[in-house]
């Protein structure tokens, strides 16, 4: 009836009120008015909206052949081997069978498409978890508890306190006064602190689910976009005039509701088209770094054999022109020769074996073993939360081993999500810790400890609130509330405490407080040393201040406050005119710090990762000063680096910003001089608002010279579109291999946008870890991640591909000497069978075995060092140089093993009774080396044997042994290779071949073993000194220090010191901003004031038609007075929110009960 009442109160119109009438944003100003989604309420749709069901996987049923298809055949390899089998059909064309090459193509995808289906089954389970949570739901006259996917644009839903919102919602009404409710949208920017929304007045009396049934009309929204802070709709009750919304009354999906028993929303987008979902980008198909090289490498590969083939098939013609008569055993006359093009296609599938067809079955095994190895690592396994590190893909492993840049997220990845009552400073005296942990509000942080010393909450209205001090109760008046702001850093309150004198309690910065402290102040020094002990801690701190206000000065002062409150224009500056009037000749109480713990081993890993020559980038939502103080807890940020802050709002200023900077750090942006786009030890701060300008394409590239010439970057207030495209900027500019990790929702863009993408699942829900490329539960086991896993899977997997090329070419290029001395006429030296077993049998077990077990240096030692890293990230394994230097090696080897057997067995004769063998006895001789060969070298290339290192090199030798004398005796009980009968007896009984055996694979490692030897000796990498250290069993320590010892050549301590003498240099003791605590939101919804008085803590918060079973929270504005009396903690209000300060603190009255929403 309440809600009759009220839009009953509205004018009546017959003309329809458009919504461009309303508010309007950057999201609708080029879009036609009549271009917008109207939205029935209480009635059935006349449109099809998007289903609220998600999904993050790469691949569904129907997508799942044409994607898997697609991206496996990106691999020229693969590409190339289907091209081959398809030659393979023509008749009479393929010298090696036609199947040689399908059967193993076919194989490779299979295994391929098990693992992409296992490994995208796992995100589709977490996609479900996500779609499955229920919300309750208005349906037929009643709630009814359904699955998120079950909601549809046009549904009434009711959220309780502690749940996520299901989809972007319209705020109707809310448990709270006035239809405020409180907010967390770490999920969507990175923030802790709780932001307010507050419904208009015209539905905040719809109370109970008879009073949204009686609710009908219309809803008129823009359509969907991506811009999170810009939002424009009218509700319009039936017959009557549409109210304007904005973003104040939107609830985005992902964000959570807190310390509100409930809220009544009306559901306006759904699924993919939600706010969230439309700043996340599809789920991309990434390749690694190495395998583009690899790529690349087989692409010219392709080259040379076409060219080979070209060449051979010449060759033929000329050798058949010149024998084509005389030569009578040829059969020429009964049997011409082949055309040109049969003989072009018979070479290219000859010599198509160059390129490794097994590489991509070996790649595909070791690397899926690689991610079980991190799945099952425990020194990634976090025991609190029961969360294992999960490789969610394993196509990117060695990426790893290559990171270059990370981005990564504040809140959540490196923070914790709970704020502690660290430290304090009282007239002068410094108390130590306080337990006030499991709290995320800072109030409620502060709250706890102060129960626990005597002070407690008793009772709030909109004007007073009461408190016990040691059983004592006293009421304090609240008179004004002096908000806070950015530009003011403090906030104040004028209270009448209960001996009827006046005060002004304030908290707010240290330099903002310092400046208007009285000149006779007895704990000035004493409590500033306390701050800068703290800052050095990195914790948020505030100074807290008081002075006696004269009751006359308070009734001219009043009036005076009251005009600039009331005042049309400047009404900001005129509201800090007269506080400043009145916070003036204050007296120090003294200090307060608090931390936003830090995840533990962070400032650790963050070392290790610049001691690997990794960048650390923050990404962050939350304001400047805050991220600042997490960069000095986490040691990104180290006393004494000078600091280039970036603050502008507009194009131009920002474009003469970059150009001067670091012109505050010399006078022109080429300070940097030849240290420009290279690492110096300097930060860079900058906001969202100026990264807007800074990405345009006037300063891009002034901007990226300048972030990749810092040491740290920190980007504050960024949004999630805004993270995603800093990641692309550096991926496509920088060309280095980037890395992204976050928690959050917020942070899909640009886990998706990196080369590797990290998810912290944590306690911001499974949109990051479902995005994601690789799970952890902390940001500490990064350091395991990259530093071991990323190290070792790079140089195993190169070399894999590396010894894969090389004993493919050993073998088959041997053809194409054969090819010389047999005519160019195609015939292969080998027999069919052997010749496809090679790869799968006789050489399969040596490069899994370097893929899966082989490694330079201990985890240990890689943990200890970090700068180990530097080699796999330099890529000094894999390289075009060191590519071609193993296609080198491999075609010297491939000469020595076929015309080392042709001149021995030219020179003598094979066997005593002067009987010569065919062309397969040479074969068998020739193939025996080449396994002999080819093996010895994966040991020569082993830095760390195991038994199953041996197993692999010496099984492989014997299984061809084995091989060769039961082959020889299948024919003829088995119709197959009639040509191989007896052949073990030929090849095993000849002197000549086991002469061979002990001579030529010498002939062939001794140049590899003694380039080994040499480059040890003369030319040692630091992970070769430090593997010889490990191997003698001595510290590595030494040989560290003395590879990484660096010393500042005389240019960069120039720019040093001319850096520090900038504008943005780290301020000295008396004025360095040590980081004050308060979280509010700027501009919020809800005024302060008007939040302090909305509020009676005698009365009772409504509960919607459904109990909730969640136990009521202490609301956090509630400790805002209090917070201040006692030690003056931050309070978490959005500034310039939705709710003024002033009105917040005044809507409430603790002796009221709340509607139950019945």
């Amino acid at each position: 009836m309440a809600a009759r009442q009220d839009f009953g109160d509205l004018t009546r119109f017959d003309e329809y009120h458009q919504m461009q009438d309303g508010i309007e944003s950057e999201t609708t100003e080029e879009v036609e008015p009549q271009k917008q989604r109207i939205i029935r309420i209480n009635s059935p749709q006349t449109a099809n909206y998007s289903s609220n069901k998600i999904s993050t996987a790469k691949y569904s049923i129907l997508s799942f052949l044409p994607k898997f298809l697609f991206e496996q055949f990106r691999k020229y390899a693969n590409l190339f081997f289907l091209f081959i089998s398809l030659l393979q059909q023509i008749p009479e064309v393929s010298p090696t069978g036609r199947y040689t090459t399908a059967v193993p193509l076919l194989l490779i995808l299979m295994v391929s498409a098990i693992k992409e289906t296992v490994e995208d089954f796992k995100r589709h389970q977490a996609d479900d978890g996500v779609n499955n949570r229920t919300v309750y739901v208005l349906r037929d006259g009643a709630w009814r508890p359904l699955k998120w996917y079950e909601v549809v644009v046009g549904d009434i839903v009711k959220v309780l306190n502690a749940q996520f919102f299901p989809a972007d919602l319209i705020l109707l009404s809310s448990s709270e006064p006035q239809a405020m409710c409180y907010i967390e949208t770490s999920n969507l920017d990175g923030e802790t602190n709780l932001k307010i929304r507050q419904g208009v007045t015209q539905t905040a009396k719809l109370l109970t689910h008879d009073d949204l049934l009686e609710l009908s009309g219309t809803a008129e929204v823009e359509l969907p976009n991506q811009h999170l802070y810009d939002f424009v709709a009218n509700i319009r009750p039936s017959g009557r005039l549409a109210i304007p919304l904005g973003p104040d009354q939107l609830l985005l999906r992902g964000a959570m509701l807190r310390n509100t028993k409930w809220i009544f929303g009306l559901v306006v987008y759904t699924g993919q088209e939600s706010k969230l979902m439309l700043n996340s980008t599809s789920a991309p198909l990434k390749r690694s770094n190495v395998e583009k090289v690899t790529n690349s490498q087989i692409l010219l590969l392709f080259g040379i054999l076409i060219v080979l083939a070209l060449i051979s098939t010449i060759a033929n013609v000329v050798w058949t022109g010149q024998h084509e008569v005389g030569v009578w055993y040829m059969g020429y006359q009964e049997l011409p020769p082949s055309n040109f093009g049969y003989n072009f296609l018979t070479f290219i599938i000859l010599f198509n074996n160059l390129i490794p067809i097994s590489l991509q079955v070996s790649l595909e095994v070791v690397k899926f073993i690689q991610a079980i190895f991190i799945n099952w690592d425990l020194d990634m396994y976090c025991g609190e939360s029961d969360t294992p590190a999960m490789a969610r893909t394993s196509n990117l492993n060695e990426e790893l081993g290559q990171v270059k840049y990370i981005f990564s997220d504040k809140t959540g990845t490196l923070t914790c999500n709970v704020m502690e009552f660290r430290k304090c400073s009282v007239a002068g005296i410094c108390y130590g810790y306080i337990n006030a942990d499991d709290m995320i509000e800072d109030e409620a942080a502060l709250l706890k400890g102060a129960k626990q010393l005597g002070y407690v909450f008793t009772s709030r209205t909109p004007e007073a609130v009461t408190v016990t001090v040691f059983g004592r109760e006293e009421r304090y008046e609240i008179l004004n509330v002096l908000e806070f702001t950015s530009d003011r850093k403090r906030m104040s309150v004028v209270v009448r405490g209960p001996d009827g004198k006046i005060k002004l309690l304030c908290k707010g910065a240290d330099t903002v407080i310092y400046e208007r402290l009285d000149e006779d102040q007895l704990y000035r020094d004493i409590t500033l040393s306390h701050l800068e002990e703290f800052a050095a801690l990195g914790l948020r701190t505030l100074c807290i201040a008081t002075i006696d206000v004269p009751e006359d000065f308070y009734d001219e002062w009043r009036h005076t406050y009251y005009k600039a409150s009331t005042s049309i224009q400047n009404r900001e500056k005129k509201l800090e005119e007269a506080a400043e009037l009145i916070e003036r000749n204050l007296k120090l109480i003294g200090a307060t710090a608090i931390e936003d713990k830090l995840q533990d081993g962070v400032p650790e890993t963050i070392a290790n990762m610049c001691q690997a020559d990794i960048k650390v980038w923050v990404l962050t939502g939350d304001k400047q000063e805050t991220a600042i103080n997490i960069g000095y807890s986490c040691h990104l940020l180290t006393p004494g680096m000078p600091l280039v802050i970036i603050n502008e709002h507009s194009l131009d200023p920002k474009k003469a910003s970059l150009v001067e900077h670091p012109g505050d750090i010399a006078e022109t942006r080429p300070g940097f001089g030849d240290l420009l786009r290279k690492e110096n030890e300097v930060a860079l701060i900058i906001d969202g608002q100026t990264l807007k300008y800074a990405m345009t394409c006037d300063c891009k590239q002034d901007f990226l010279d300048i972030a990749i010439s810092c040491k740290a970057v920190m980007c504050c207030r960024v949004s999630p579109l805004q993270k995603a495209e800093l990641v692309e900027l550096v991926k496509r500019s920088v060309k280095t291999i980037t890395l992204a990790i976050g928690d959050g929702a917020n942070d899909v863009g640009m886990i998706q946008s990196a080369h590797v993408g990290i998810g912290i699942s944590g306690v911001e829900g499974l949109q990051a870890a479902c995005a994601s490329d690789y799970t952890i539960a902390q940001f500490r086991f990064l350091n395991k991640l990259l530093l071991v896993h990323g190290a070792w899977s790079y140089s195993r997997l190169c070399k894999l591909i590396l010894y894969s090329f090389y004993k493919n070419i050993c073998l088959y290029v041997i053809e194409l000497w054969f090819a010389v001395v047999s005519g160019f006429s195609g015939q292969i030296l080998f027999e069919k069978w052997t010749i496809g077993l090679y790869n799968v049998i006789f050489t399969a077990a040596p490069p899994l075995a370097m893929g899966l077990f082989d490694r330079y240096c201990s985890s240990d030692a890689r943990m200890k060092f970090p700068s180990l890293y530097k080699s796999s990230q330099n890529a000094e394994h894999f390289n075009v140089k060191v590519f071609w230097m193993w296609i080198s090696n491999s075609i010297f080897h491939s000469i020595l093993l076929f015309w080392m057997p042709v001149l021995a067995l030219q020179q003598d004769t094979a066997f005593s009774n002067g009987q010569v063998g065919d062309y397969l006895f040479l074969g068998n001789f020739v193939y025996t080396y080449v396994v002999v060969t080819v093996c010895l070298k994966a040991g020569l290339e082993t830095s760390a044997w195991t038994w199953l290192t041996h197993l692999a090199i010496w099984g492989s030798i014997v299984s061809w042994f084995l091989f060769l004398i039961v082959y020889s005796h299948v024919y003829p009980s088995v119709d197959l290779a009639p040509e191989m009968h007896g052949m073990d007896s030929h090849v095993l009984g000849c002197s000549l071949f086991w002469m061979g055996l002990m001579l030529i694979p010498v002939c062939c490692l001794l140049r590899d073993l003694v380039w080994k030897v040499l480059s040890r000796t003369l030319y040692k990498s630091l992970r070769e000194e430090v593997q010889e250290k490990e191997l003698a069993h001595e510290d590595p320590s030494g040989v560290i220090l003395k590879s990484t010892r660096k010393r500042l050549t005389e240019t960069a301590r120039l720019l040093k010191n001319v850096l520090t003498r900038s504008t943005a240099r780290v301020p000295s003791s008396t004025d360095q901003p040590h980081g004050y605590a308060f979280s509010q939101e700027e501009h919020g919804v809800v005024p302060q004031a008007d939040l302090i008085r909305a509020y009676d803590s005698r009365k009772e918060k409504p509960e919607g038609l459904i109990q909730s079973a969640i136990s009521k929270s202490i609301n956090t504005s509630i400790l805002i007075l209090f917070s201040l009396i006692v030690d003056g903690y931050a309070f978490s209000q959005e500034e310039h929110g939705v709710v003024p300060q002033a009105d917040l603190i005044r809507a409430y009255d603790s002796r009221k009960e709340k509607p139950e929403g019945l």
